[in-house]
């Protein structure tokens, strides 16, 4: 492993550690699925499998399509699958369910810009994005931007998965909206220019 790949392991680890961290916070919020968990509740129905595994599935099925984007996977992507479910899990345990809205909404927002921003961060690190992030990069490569690449891509998966029958709320629509330009900014601040230039 060389010198640069280890420089830019915390940046990677950490902004994998933020998106589990904020992904806890709006699952407790239970104020909507996140697109993504929205396709894979239609799809694990649809197949007659658990959430998770249908998860999984889906990784790898996005994994093929990275083949026409030209996108190759990295110890980034590894540790994406590795790190940010267990994140999830361990922050759930100590993190209390609110019963107040207010309290929801505050989850809400505040996982949500964790989350984001830890894309930016991890992604930014060049050391290889997840599957579904891999999708997002390499279609920006072809000139859209960040912001709304990631919109169309949250927004495809949420109506998919509506239609398969996966459950949503309006915390789903507000992460929709939102997360694809709080990405955007995270990237900037955070590319080490091993992706491409915003």
């Amino acid at each position: 492993m060389n010198k640069l790949i280890i420089s830019r392991l915390p940046q990677l680890i950490f902004g994998l550690f933020l998106c589990g961290f904020g992904l806890a916070f709006t699952i407790e919020a239970d104020l909507g699925l996140n697109s993504w968990d929205v396709f894979h509740d239609g799809f694990s129905q649809v197949i007659n499998v658990k959430i998770g595994f249908a998860g999984v599935i889906t990784g790898f099925i996005l994994l093929i399509g990275w083949i026409p984007l030209k996108q190759k996977p990295f110890i980034g992507t590894i540790l994406n699958i590795l790190i940010i479910g267990n994140v999830i899990d361990v922050v759930m345990i100590f993190l209390p369910s609110p019963k107040l809205l207010l309290i929801k909404v505050f989850y809400l927002v505040f996982g949500t810009i964790f989350f984001a921003v830890g894309v930016g961060v991890y992604v930014g690190a060049g050391l290889g994005p997840g599957p579904r992030d891999g999708i997002m990069v390499g279609i920006s490569k072809l000139g859209p931007s960040i912001r709304v690449t990631r919109i169309a891509i949250d927004f495809t998966a949420f109506v998919v998965g509506v239609i398969l029958g996966g459950s949503y709320g309006v915390g789903t629509i507000i992460m929709v909206l939102s997360v694809g330009p709080i990405v955007q900014f995270s990237l900037k601040k955070f590319d080490k220019g091993a992706i491409f230039s915003l």
